[in-house]
């Protein structure tokens, strides 16, 4: 089984929806002698984000209408990542980043290392409230993750980084994909939003039994 999964570091749900997917997978495993692929692919919330990003808070406000429902919202997501198991500590965080460098972070790591590397990326932005677009706070993941710094520094301005993602975000328009996160599975059968493990387990069976992808 082939997942792809559409996902970008800044979105809170998409860790969520992560951490149901593999939640599925994993009880999927234990049930099928079924070798499983996941590709991650490059999302970009807001396209027009500088590379310097901008106030996490001001942006924040503007999408939510007031600060009262920014911190509603937060505590939403929260509330639904405490359910889950996972952590987020929206007051540390200060800058709402340009994820490009990151996503280009994802595309040097090896696909055995990223699933690690994308939970390192979420645990730094929504735990640590680390700037998950700065250069200096990736070369460190990346380090700590095993990759060589120098190899990652070189990425971050290769061409060929840059033709993967934009090859990712062209497959996101084409398919008209507007939000993450986006799960498809074996090219059969997609799920938007932060779906339960059961909805997943579904979605596999469901895929299965479409049978081969027809050319």
């Amino acid at each position: 089984m082939i997942i792809e999964l559409f996902q970008d570091i800044v979105c809170p749900w998409c860790r969520i929806g992560k951490k149901n997917l593999f939640a599925a997978l994993e009880e999927w495993r234990r049930e099928h002698d079924e070798e499983v692929t996941i590709r991650y692919l490059s999302f970009l919330l807001d396209p027009t984000m500088p590379p310097e990003g901008r106030p996490f808070r001001e942006v924040m406000t503007a999408k939510m209408g007031n600060p009262e429902a920014m911190w509603q919202a937060f505590a939403h997501v929260t509330q639904a990542g405490a359910a889950v198991g996972v952590h987020f500590d929206f007051t540390k965080i200060e800058r709402m980043p340009n994820t490009w460098l990151a996503h280009t972070l994802m595309k040097c790591t090896p696909a055995s290392q990223a699933g690690d590397m994308l939970e390192a990326l979420y645990t730094a932005e929504f735990e640590e409230g680390k700037d998950v677009g700065a250069e200096e706070v990736l070369l460190e993941l990346a380090e700590r993750q095993g990759l060589d710094r120098g190899e990652v520094k070189t990425a971050f301005a290769d061409d060929a980084k840059r033709e993967e993602i934009e090859a990712d975000l062209l497959m996101a328009k084409q398919m008209g994909i507007q939000g993450v996160p986006f799960v498809i599975i074996d090219e059969k059968l997609a799920l938007s939003g932060a779906h339960a493990p059961a909805n997943f387990l579904r979605a596999f069976a469901e895929a299965k039994q479409m049978g081969p992808k027809s050319d």
